[in-house]
């Protein structure tokens, strides 16, 4: 009962405020707020609603059995997954390679692939690199990645695989470097399979740090990412993956180089 008299004499005391202090505070509250800018908010509607339409055109395909679960995209961590196509194309070359080789295999921030790897082929043995935690439900093939720290990785994975596959989060000189750096940690001596999924700016860093070059096939993310993208290799596919392009164009770029130091040599020699 004191209880139950103390609350009424309280609601007795308590002062309704003018509407108009109420509005003022309303309207200062809504000040407080972060507000996205227009083209931002744009983008945010654009790709809620692509996430929408496809989550029900596939449901209306029903397609449950081919699809492949992965997480959300998380544009923070730069994180964008490819499509089908892309990634059933690259986990059946990879898939190929490792049946030839009996190598394991590791991908560098390419979620997409290992997921796709294990879904055409639940016995192979690949290991995920990634900085997102998420994909600590993978358990053991899991391995958390920061490419500011490229050889920051257990001793047991330093030269283990035949058969690298990397994606940098981002089409920067720096973070290509970095990649290449765990790269490097990673491959086996000797013959190894490198394959990297990246910008086509990057194609000159591609050649000079891994000694890659462009496939035929081009990769697509589920996204539609505006900028282009390539698949690099180390070793020629053949007629998979497109091929390699034109190879003779390539080594033109080096060309006048030789031409050069060939001169000068035989400048000097007819002194």
């Amino acid at each position: 009962m004191e209880a139950e008299a103390k609350s009424e004499r309280e609601k007795a005391n308590v002062i309704e405020e003018p509407e108009e202090v109420k509005e003022q505070q309303q309207d200062d509250d809504d000040d407080d707020q972060p507000m996205l800018s227009s083209q931002a908010l744009e983008a945010l509607k654009e790709f809620l609603s692509e996430q929408s339409n496809q989550s029900h055109e596939e449901n209306g395909r029903g397609e449950d059995s081919e699809k492949v679960d992965l997480v959300v995209e998380d544009w923070r961590l730069s994180q964008f997954w490819y499509d089908k196509e892309t990634a059933e194309t690259v986990a059946e070359e990879v898939r190929k390679l490792s049946v030839s080789t009996s190598s394991s295999v590791v991908c560098i921030a390419c979620p997409t692939l290992y997921a796709y790897l294990k879904k055409i082929d639940p016995s192979i043995s690949v290991q995920l690199l990634e900085y997102d935690n998420r994909f600590e439900q993978y358990g053991s093939d899991f391995t958390f990645y920061d490419y500011n720290k490229p050889e920051e990785l257990p001793q047991e994975l330093k030269h283990a695989y035949q058969i690298v596959v990397a994606d940098p989060p981002y089409l920067s000189k720096e973070c290509l470097e970095k990649v290449t750096q765990t790269v490097e940690f990673l491959k086996k001596p000797g013959d190894s399979y490198l394959l990297l999924l990246t910008g086509e700016v990057q194609e000159e860093r591609a050649a000079e740090l891994m000694n890659l070059y462009p496939c035929g096939f081009r990769p697509r993310h589920s996204s539609k990412l505006g900028n282009e993208f390539r698949l690099f290799t180390n070793y020629d596919p053949g007629e998979r993956l497109g091929g390699w392009e034109d190879r003779n164009k390539l080594d033109t770029c080096y060309l006048p180089q030789i031409v050069l130091v060939g001169f000068v040599k035989s400048y000097k020699h007819s002194f």
